[in-house]
C-alpha cells in the first residue's frame, strides 16, 4: 500500500483502542452482542498488527468482519481494510460527532466477571506505561496478587504514583463482608493483610527519593465499589454483590471523555471522596 494508512488502524486510535489489552476488550464487547460463541475468538497481538499495517492480501474470516462491522457501525470490512478517507484522517471538529453520547458515553467494555476481564485486559497492559494509578476496594488483589512485585518496584522508582486504600483489616466493615460472603475462618481478613504487608515491604525497599510515590491506608466503611484509576483517563470498576465474591463481580472498563462527562468523573470522585476520609498505613 502506499503511505496513507488504513481505516481500521485510524479508527482503533480515536476510539483508544490501539492498546491490544483494550481491543480485546472491546472486541469482545462487540462478539458478545453478535454471538456469545464469538467471544474469546480476537486476533493475537501479531494478527491485529498485521490487520493495521494495510498489508492484508485479502480480508480476515467472515467472523472476524461481523465482529469488527458491529464495532464500527457503518463501515463495511472492505471499508475498514481499504485506505483511509480523507475526512476521516482530519475528523470535523464539533464534538457531537463522537460515535456514543450521554453518561455511557466513555463505558469501553463490560464483562460479566473480573476472571473474564483479566483474561481480555491483563494488569500489564494496564500498569506497565502508568504515570498514576489510583486504587480502593477490598484486598486489591489485582494489584497486590495479579502484578508482580519486582515489576511494580520498577514502575515506582522510575516515577510511577501509586495509592492504595484498603478495607480496613481490623475494622467492623470487614467483618460485615466476611458474613456476607459465608468465611467463617478470616479469610478477607488475612488476605487484606497480607496485600498490605506486601505493598509495605515493597515500600521499605525504595529508595527515599522515590518511597513517598507509594501511599497506603485503609478505610471503614462499607465496600460498595472496587475502582482502579490509571493516569486520570482508564477506570476499572466493579460492584461488590450480595453474597458474591469480588472475582465473580462484573467488571466495567471506562474510557475517560474529553468532551462529556460520564461515568468516570463519578468512580473518581467516589475514589477522591473515600481517600480524604481514610487513615494512612
Amino acid at each position: 500500500m502506499s503511505g496513507r494508512p488504513i481505516l481500521l488502524q485510524i479508527l482503533l486510535r480515536q476510539r483508544q483502542w490501539h492498546r491490544y489489552g483494550l481491543f480485546r476488550a472491546a472486541y469482545d464487547d462487540a462478539a458478545r452482542r453478535v454471538d456469545r460463541d464469538l467471544v474469546g475468538t480476537a486476533p493475537s497481538r501479531a494478527q491485529l498488527h498485521r490487520w493495521t499495517s494495510g498489508e492484508l492480501k485479502r480480508l480476515p474470516y467472515t467472523d472476524h468482519c461481523r465482529v469488527l462491522e458491529h464495532m464500527f457501525p457503518g463501515w463495511t470490512a472492505d471499508q475498514l481494510f481499504g485506505p483511509c478517507p480523507d475526512d476521516v484522517l482530519t475528523p470535523p471538529a464539533p464534538a457531537d460527532a463522537r460515535r456514543s453520547d450521554g453518561p455511557m458515553a466513555d463505558v469501553v467494555a463490560v464483562f460479566p466477571t473480573r476472571a473474564d476481564f483479566t483474561g481480555a485486559v491483563p494488569p500489564y497492559d494496564l500498569f506497565d506505561t502508568a504515570a498514576d494509578i489510583r486504587a480502593v476496594g477490598l484486598s486489591l488483589n489485582l494489584i497486590c496478587q495479579q502484578y508482580p512485585d519486582q515489576r511494580l518496584h520498577g514502575l515506582i522508582e522510575k516515577g510511577t504514583t501509586l495509592r492504595c486504600l484498603f478495607l480496613d483489616p481490623d475494622g467492623d466493615a470487614i467483618r460485615a463482608r466476611e458474613r456476607e460472603e459465608g468465611y467463617t475462618d478470616h479469610h478477607l481478613i488475612m488476605l487484606t493483610r497480607l496485600n498490605i504487608e506486601v505493598l509495605s515491604r515493597l515500600r521499605a525497599r525504595l529508595p527515599d527519593t522515590a518511597r513517598d510515590r507509594l501511599s497506603i491506608a485503609v478505610y471503614d466503611e462499607t465496600v460498595r465499589f472496587g475502582i482502579v484509576l490509571v493516569d486520570d483517563t482508564t477506570c476499572v470498576v466493579q460492584p461488590y454483590l450480595p453474597q458474591a465474591r469480588g472475582v465473580d463481580s462484573p467488571t466495567l472498563l471506562l474510557r475517560r471523555s474529553a468532551e462529556q462527562p460520564g461515568l468516570y468523573n463519578t468512580f473518581a470522585r467516589i475514589y477522591t471522596e473515600l481517600w480524604e476520609r481514610s487513615r494512612p498505613v
